[in-house]
């Protein structure tokens, strides 16, 4: 999946960074940017410039009390226009499928979105980071992204889970804003109810989505054109499989190309749509199979499977194993 090198300054930044009591200006100074930077036109900043620019907000609130204090001060005002058109979205669902199709516009962060039968998993991965993450930027992400649930729902709606690495020294005021006490994990992860993932956003607003999507999919085109269409395929059915879009004319249109010429393109590059659609098909089902808590029922579902038995077979005919087979070995690896 192509990654982006370079973010657009959104003035909504400098906005929050005020509603949080910070002083933009010495921010910019403590990470070594340019102090006109808020002020200019079209300004991007690169990902170890954005690292930079939140180690220095970390100094400046100190670690504790960081993602609180971003989760209290967000508003619709201060999002980018991502953000913002993904709260234009029919629920939670759809908001976080938009959103993790924009996220690498945004920030050096990929958003993956796995929609189960009894819950939505969101998942968080960051890149281009010389230097460890930012200890609070897992937790502020997961704190974003439950106020962006609650202000579409308007509901204090409570996470099933909340998994960082690495939890904060005291977790009394992250157990009385999420609901659920946060735990330590290899991932990060918030995850919510079925019930919750499909509650109505009243901010849903098609019609500032059809005005927003144009924007996006252009910023988003000019960010995969040196990309091979393999690679531009791939990502578009890692974010449309779980939602039960993978077909060729689906792909296609996503990718502003026709099914001939998307199978040509993929055709110089000796490949088709279907190998590339069952090579991420097995990706998908071996890193769910890493999780003991999903069902092979709700696998087959999340990639597109009509039944448990057309999924068993089509992993055998990749693998030459079964499901339940490569789960047992893989979860009895991790044990030794």
């Amino acid at each position: 999946m192509t990654r982006a090198t370079h973010f657009c300054v959104q003035p909504g930044w400098q906005l929050l960074l005020w509603d949080m009591g910070l002083n933009p200006d010495h921010l910019l100074r403590l990470a070594g940017l340019p102090e006109d930077l808020f002020s200019r036109k079209q300004a991007s900043i690169t990902a170890q410039q954005y690292f930079r620019l939140w180690q220095a907000i970390e100094v400046s609130v100190g670690s504790t009390a960081l993602p609180l204090r971003v989760g209290q001060a967000i508003s619709v005002e201060a999002f980018d226009p991502p953000i913002f058109a993904s709260l234009c979205s029919p629920n939670l669902n759809i908001a976080m499928q938009r959103l993790s199709a924009f996220k690498k516009l945004i920030g050096p962060m990929t958003l993956s979105v796995a929609v189960g039968s009894t819950k939505t998993s969101i998942t968080l991965e960051c890149y281009a980071n010389e230097g460890s993450i930012p200890r609070n930027l897992a937790m502020t992400e997961l704190v974003f992204l439950t106020q962006l649930v609650r202000l579409g729902t308007r509901h204090r709606v409570i996470p099933l889970e909340v998994m960082v690495p690495e939890l904060p020294g005291s977790l009394g005021g992250y157990v009385d804003y999420f609901g659920v006490s946060p735990k330590q994990g290899a991932a990060i992860r918030v995850s919510f109810s079925s019930r919750d993932a499909v509650r109505p956003f009243l901010t849903a607003n098609e019609s500032m989505w059809a005005y927003f999507e144009p924007g996006l999919r252009k910023r988003l085109s000019s960010l995969d054109s040196t990309a091979k269409m393999s690679d531009r395929v791939r990502a578009v059915l890692l974010e449309g499989l779980p939602a039960g879009e993978y077909s060729i004319v689906f792909v296609a249109r996503h990718l502003a190309v026709s099914k001939r010429t998307l199978q040509r393109q993929l055709g110089d590059e000796s490949t088709s749509f279907t190998d590339i659609l069952n090579a991420t098909r097995q990706q998908l089902a071996q890193h769910y199979l890493s999780s003991p808590a999903i069902s092979q029922g709700e696998i087959a579902y999340l990639l597109g499977f009509q039944e448990v038995n057309s999924f068993i077979r089509a992993f055998k005919e990749w693998t030459g194993n079964t499901p339940g087979a490569y789960r047992h070995e893989t979860v009895s690896s991790k044990m030794t």
